[in-house]
């Protein structure tokens, strides 16, 4: 069985919506990456940090979901890494309310020997130099490296970012973040200069208008499919680049044509972590939902044309 290792943020989320609000939840992009993954055949490793004022009922739900939690450090005294924001109205942007790094501020990674081979790797949304150090960890190439990142990195930690993205494959992050990494607005010029700065695959996300990936010369969009209820949208991407990076780990091709399939099979995921708050969703979500969804997205995006 293929393994994927995971890097992100397992943490405590308050979320507040048009819809209502929570107190602390389970979140974290690598929670959501990998809740994500585990639709998928394969053996999978998050690599993290919480205090011990994490619930034992949230590691047992990675467990059960055959992820490996033996690279999640546990701080004796210390406080998990906790963010609250509020959506407005549309729920495209949000403010951000508080956040505290806690145990997050002086986290040093620590990948399992038996992940140091994984097949891929996701570098969720972290500091660039705490990306970089799980690379050097790995002692064997992988077949993908993929990386999720944001604009505050650009603001505060750009040659960092710039170094370890020139040793990653596949790049995701959304369209303002694309133009603001590159400095071009038009979406097919931003992908082409971030392809000059390493990545071969660039991932453009672009919320509940779905997602774009260039390969060279190639593009391939996937629309999101149109919900009846769109609760929150906290985690969507996350959520969208484990099941990408699942999909890709489970079938051990990484061609551009299987990487279309992997877009899919990301928006699919998405549209199911939006209907809840956090992670409740996806904590519930069977295979038959997924499947019958899937189904959905092909008759979404097929059609004949005479040319």
């Amino acid at each position: 069985m293929n393994k994927l290792l995971i890097v992100g943020t397992v943490a405590f989320d308050a979320i507040e919506t048009p819809f209502g609000k929570t107190d602390k939840i389970l979140g974290g992009a690598g929670t959501y990456i990998g809740l994500s993954a585990s639709h998928f055949n394969l053996q999978s490793a998050i690599v993290s940090v919480v205090g011990d004022d994490f619930p034992q009922e949230y590691l047992d739900l990675l467990t059960a979901r055959n992820i490996d939690i033996s690279g999640l450090e546990i701080v004796k005294g210390g406080k998990t890494f906790f963010w609250s924001g509020r959506y407005h109205n549309d729920l495209n942007s949000r403010d951000t309310l508080d956040t505290q790094l806690n145990v997050l501020a002086d986290f040093q990674p620590k990948v399992p020997q038996n992940f140091k081979n994984a097949d891929v790797v996701m570098l969720g949304n972290l500091h660039p130099m705490v990306q970089s150090s799980v690379l050097d960890q790995i002692e064997t190439k992988p077949k993908l490296v993929v990386l999720d990142t944001m604009n505050f990195w650009m603001d505060c930690a750009l040659p960092e970012l710039l170094a370890v993205i020139k040793r990653i494959d596949v790049i995701t992050i959304n369209d303002e973040e694309a133009r603001q990494l590159s400095g071009e607005y038009s979406l097919v010029k931003a992908a082409a200069k971030i392809h000059t700065m390493g990545p071969k695959y660039v991932v453009i996300k672009k919320g509940e208008h779905g997602a774009l990936i260039f390969h060279e010369n190639d593009v391939f969009f996937a629309p999101a499919l149109p919900l009846e209820d769109v609760f929150d949208p906290t985690g969507a991407g996350d959520t969208f680049a484990g099941g990408f990076a699942g999909f890709i780990t489970q079938s051990e091709n990484i061609s551009f044509e299987n990487m279309k399939t992997a877009i899919i099979q990301g928006s699919n995921l998405a549209s199911f972590c939006v209907e809840r708050f956090g992670t409740e969703r996806m904590l519930t979500l069977s295979k038959d939902e997924v499947m019958t969804r899937l189904k959905q997205f092909k008759s979404l995006t097929q059609f004949d044309i005479e040319l």
